[in-house]
C-alpha cells in the first residue's frame, strides 16, 4: 500500500491522514466485535494509530497492511479487558448490518426492507467466530489468510466457520420464505 510506504520511508503526514481517514471507520466497527463501548473503542482505534505513527519505521516490513492492523486492533481490544479485569464481551450482544456501507441505487432498492431485516437477523443469530469470519470476508473484503489470521486460526478453520456461517444463514432464509 502507498501510503503505508510513504508513512515509513518519509514519515508522511499527508498520507498518515489518508490512512487515518480511510481506516478509521472499519477499525471502530471491528473493535466494536470486542468492546461494547463506542468511546473505548474510539480510543482503542487511535491509541493503534499513535502506535503505528511512533513505530513507522517498522511499517516498511509489513507485507498484509490490512492483517497487521486488525491484528493490533484485536490485541489492544483483548488487553483492554485483561488490564480492566471485566469480562469477555459476548459479540451475540452486538448488531451487524451487512448494509451498514452500501450505496444504492434505483436497481439496488427492489430488495425490500423486509429481506435485508431478515439477512441482517439471521447474520446475528450466527456464532461469534462465524460472524466475525463471515463479516471481515464479505464486509471488509479481506483475504482467507488475512482473516486467519486476524482471528489468530488456520485457514481451514477459517473455511469450516464461513461454511457454517452460509450453511446456517441458508437454513434460515429458506425457513423464513415459507
Amino acid at each position: 500500500m502507498q501510503w503505508v510506504r510513504e508513512i515509513a520511508l518519509a514519515g508522511s503526514h499527508t498520507a498518515f491522514k489518508l490512512l487515518y481517514i480511510s481506516y478509521f471507520q472499519r477499525l471502530i466497527r471491528f473493535t466494536n466485535f470486542y468492546v461494547a463501548d463506542s468511546v473505548i473503542a474510539e480510543e482503542i482505534v487511535s491509541d493503534t494509530f499513535i502506535s503505528l505513527w511512533e513505530n513507522r519505521a517498522q511499517l516498511a516490513e509489513v507485507r498484509h497492511f490490512d492483517s497487521y492492523i486488525f491484528t493490533i486492533i484485536r490485541y489492544k481490544a483483548i488487553n483492554y479487558y485483561r488490564n480492566k479485569n471485566m469480562e469477555y464481551l459476548e459479540i451475540n450482544e452486538l448488531p451487524f448490518d451487512l448494509y451498514y456501507k452500501t450505496e444504492t441505487t434505483p436497481e439496488d432498492d427492489l430488495i425490500s426492507k423486509e429481506e435485508i431485516d431478515l439477512l441482517n437477523k439471521a447474520i446475528n443469530s450466527l456464532p461469534n467466530k462465524c460472524k466475525i469470519a463471515f463479516k471481515l470476508v464479505r464486509e471488509d473484503n479481506l483475504k482467507y489468510k488475512e482473516v486467519a489470521t486476524i482471528m489468530d486460526i488456520s485457514v481451514k478453520t477459517l473455511e469450516a466457520h464461513l461454511a457454517t456461517a452460509i450453511r446456517k444463514l441458508r437454513q434460515i432464509l429458506k425457513q423464513n420464505k415459507k
